[in-house]
Formats: structure tokens, sequence, C-alpha cells
């Protein structure tokens, strides 16, 4: 039986109310809840879900990287090779080169080990305007997928006009590489419910209306996959995490910055640079986590002690200590701080917004310094992001200590989960190697 894996931010076991196809699934299935581990993001999650380990072992440990040698940043566009350990694909494979299969717009996807792969991949040109295309394997499957469907709505992925859209593609095209190519095992990434919980909160009718929305792509995937191979396969519905509700901001730059630790340029004649190469400490920011990076381990003691002042940030790791949140790992920052439940860590470093950079009012995902959620709004009628950070709602990150930051597994076939009570994301590779024969 083909087993298909579709993996889902923010899904939480009550939003099955709103979405009748996913709980005819769990209800002829069954569902537990699915623990994330730290931290509760996107890239390391699914790291976590195809490697069977936590980000000390595979290193994605946020959804960025900081390369100390080069004094250079990297936010959502590492290639795969930054994932350290086998991924289930080339377990898989090993196990039985005969086995195909498919992975469908997960991040850090470039360059993997899959049969048949569709990740997005932007080519800025240099006039500034951007070639809406993907990365694919086989190379010139995109031009199939563009001439039948139009360019992927990159658009619609993320920003202010994020919606249903991109997500409508998704589930079209990995139904036409099913189609096509018959894999054995797909992993396909339906980003929707990212958006509304995060612009309006996880409770508002508008996170209600895009629960709706995502149903109706579940379902036509179930569907239409049923259809191409002649029986139901095997789906596993894996939520990456929860997203809650946030009433606050952390501004660990600025802190960074009153303390004499952070570097600036004037290299952008829109405003100030965040000097990452020369700052003795910065931090990279991803929801309710950041790493400090810290130049000189003299500075570390005092990079902390600044930072303790904030009452917004909850707790602080170093060293040895982050191994406590699975974090001991070379790439990590020599601090690892976590937010207050009901708060979240803002990139802003500057003082003024007059001399915030130019790309701070754009959604530039990769020049920012961090994740950048106030990208889902815009202001008119100047067609710019805003530089008001407590707009967001509802964050993610958090240690899943509690049950309401429990994200939740459905699958179409009892039989696929024993008695548990619950499962952790890295426990999810061994339902599938076994349902192909692997021993773990």
């Amino acid at each position: 039986t083909p087993v298909i894996l579709l993996s889902i931010p923010g899904l939480r076991a009550q939003d099955l109310a709103h979405m009748p196809r996913l709980r005819a699934i769990a209800e002829e299935g069954k569902q537990v809840p699915l623990v994330p581990s730290f931290p509760c993001v996107t890239c390391s999650v699914q790291a976590n879900l195809t490697t069977g380990v936590g980000p000390e072992q595979h290193g994605v440990i946020a959804n960025g990287f900081f390369y100390r040698d080069k004094g250079q940043f990297e936010m959502w566009t590492a290639w795969n090779e930054a994932i350290q350990v086998p991924q289930i694909w080339d377990i898989l494979h090993q196990h039985d080169p005969r086995i195909k299969t498919a992975v469908w717009f997960p991040m850090l996807a470039k360059g993997c080990g899959a049969t048949f792969i569709c990740t997005p991949a932007p080519i800025h040109n240099p006039d500034g305007s951007e070639s809406l295309w993907c990365y694919t394997k086989p190379k010139e499957f995109y031009g199939d997928l563009r001439d039948k469907f139009g360019h992927f709505p990159l658009m619609n992925f993320w920003g202010p006009i994020a919606n249903i859209n991109s997500t409508n593609w998704i589930a079209s095209s990995l139904l036409e590489c099913l189609r096509l190519h018959k894999p054995d095992f797909s992993y396909a990434y339906l980003p929707h419910l990212d958006y509304a919980a995060q612009k309006f909160g996880p409770n508002s009718p508008q996170a209600a209306k895009s629960l709706e929305e995502l149903d109706a792509v579940i379902g036509q995937i179930h569907d239409g996959s049923s259809k191409i191979f002649g029986n139901w396969p095997l789906f596993l519905i894996a939520s990456e995490y929860v997203i809650t509700d946030v009433d606050a901001v952390s501004y660990p730059n600025r802190i960074l910055r009153d303390a004499g630790f952070i570097s600036i340029t004037n290299q952008d004649a829109g405003g100030e640079i965040l000097d990452v190469a020369n700052s003795r400490a910065w931090a990279m920011v991803d929801h309710q986590i950041a790493h400090v990076f810290i130049k000189n381990s003299a500075d570390i003691p005092l990079v902390k002690a600044a930072l303790e002042k904030d009452p917004l940030i909850e707790s602080i790791y170093a060293g040895e200590d982050r191994h406590q949140i699975g974090l001991n790992h070379p790439r990590s920052g020599e601090l690892v701080l976590i937010s207050k439940p009901n708060a979240w860590f803002a990139y802003y470093y500057w003082q003024d917004d007059n001399l915030a950079p130019s790309f701070a009012r754009s959604v530039d995902i990769h020049q920012k310094p961090g994740y950048d959620p106030v990208e889902l709004f815009i202001k008119m009628p100047e067609k710019q992001i805003p530089l008001d950070a407590n707009l967001v709602k509802g964050s993610h990150g958090y240690p899943a200590t509690s049950p309401s930051r429990h994200g939740v597994l459905i699958t179409s076939d009892s039989t696929t989960i024993d008695q548990t009570p619950s499962l952790k994301d890295t426990e999810m590779i061994k339902l599938i190697i076994k349902h192909f024969g692997v021993e773990n």
C-alpha cells in the first residue's frame, strides 16, 4: 500500500470540529496526540519527522543558520545537505532501490535523495524581479506542472496575500506526480493553517475559515489518490506544531544594541544594517526561540546578564545546559532564549523607524536576521509591511510541555499505531519504515 504523509502546521485536535473530511479519516482510522520536539518551528520539526532524531543530531537548530566562519546567516533557503543524518527516503532506498519516493514542498528539500521533488526556489533577478519557479527532480518536471497548473503562486505561499491558492497548487501538482509516477511514499507540506492563526489568532473566525479551506484540499488529495492507485493509500496526517495566542513582543537585538554588543553599518541607503560578522553578539530570532551568537566567550556572562533584564524572556540556556532543551549543537547560538508563552521575538534592531532598512517594509525572508510574521500584514496605500510587531496574534516554538501545545497525528488505518497514548515527532519515521518492512 502506498503511504502519503501530510505535514500540517498549526493543526490541533479540536480543529477537527471544523474539518469533516479529516474527521472522517480519523474516525475510520485513529488519532493520537503528536508531541513536537523543541524548537517547535517548521524546518526543525520537518527534519524530526523525516529523520527520527532531534536537532542535536540532525543539526537543524531553527529555520535559519549562522555560518560563523563566513559571518553570514541564511534563513529558509539552505539545501538538503544542512540535514546531517539520513532521511526516510534514504533509508527506504537503501532497503529497496525499487521504492519510489516523492517530496512535495517541505523546507530544506533541495538536493535531497527522494526520487521526485518539488519545492519553491524563486530566482531573484538583478533587476529586482523574481522568476517564480520551483526546484524539481527531474529538473524539467516543473515545466510540465507550470504548463498544466500555471506558475506556482509564490505570492500566495507567504506574505500579506498568502491564501489557499498555494496549498491548492501543491495538492494539484502532488496528484499529478502520483498519477504520472505512482510513488510508494510521498511527503507533502500543506502550509495553509500558518497564516490566519498567526495574523488573527488561532481561535479567530479567520482561522476557522482556513480550517474549512484546508479540509477541502485534504479531501481532494484523499479522493484523487484513491482513484490513481485503485485503492486507498495509507494516510498519515501530522501536525507540525500548535500555534497559541500571543500579546507581547521581545526585541533581543535592541537589548544587545543598548548594551553595546551590536555593530551597525549604513551600506543600505534605506537605513541601518545589522553587521552580524562584526557584532560582538546578535540574536537570530525564530518565533518564540532565539539563538544568540557571541564572538568572544568572555562576553557570554555579560550578554546573558543584559538579556536577563527582559521580563519577556522566560529562560536562557548556555553551553552544556543547551542539552536540556535538545540544542547542544555546534550550530546553536552560545545562548538560546525562550520567550514567555504569551510573547515572541522580533528581529528589529533599529531604535528609530526612520532608520529601518528598506527590506524591513517588504516581504524579504532572506535579508532579515530572523523570522518576521509582520510580513503577513500590509499598510495601504503605501503597499508596505508595517513596522508594528504588536499586530501579530499567534506564535509557536515554545516547548510542547503541556497537552495544549501537542499537535495531532491522524492515520487512515487504525492498525498503524499501537496502543500508545501519544507519539513524539521523532517516532513518526518508525511507523513508515515498518510499513515497508524495514526493521528499526
